[in-house]
């Protein structure tokens, strides 16, 4: 498998990653860290007040399941339809580190790890 280089500038504050996203490629969002009109994400809003670009650097806690800003109602709507694991995400930033968390999705084309189906 050839490797793509990724850019870690593109990582959502929840793990996805911006520069496979099919919006962020036909110019039509700037991806999460230079979008000003995502004010409504939670997510975004407590990466940025607490300096972090996203919350695998947060020592608050362990797991992200348990952080009520990283579950909170649209977040978890925004998973179910893309079929996003993001505490796969975070728990896969926080193993290699952002770069190779970029470069990893950048080689796969993937903006998120999907979450396994159920049935």
């Amino acid at each position: 498998m050839t490797t793509t280089q990724g850019n870690p500038k593109l990582v959502a504050a929840c793990g996805l990653y911006c520069g496979e996203c099919p919006k962020y490629k036909q110019g039509k969002c700037p991806g999460c860290p230079s979008n000003d009109k995502a004010t409504w994400c939670k997510i975004r809003a407590c990466c940025q007040a607490n300096g972090y670009n996203n919350c695998a650097l947060c020592p608050l806690f362990i797991d992200v399941r348990e952080c009520g800003k990283f579950n909170n109602f649209v977040a978890r709507l925004f998973a179910l339809i893309y079929r996003s694991d993001r505490t796969a995400n975070i728990a896969r930033i926080r193993e290699i580190g952002v770069e190779a968390y970029a470069d990893e999705m950048a080689t796969k084309g993937q903006m998120t790890l999907r979450r396994k189906r159920l049935f």
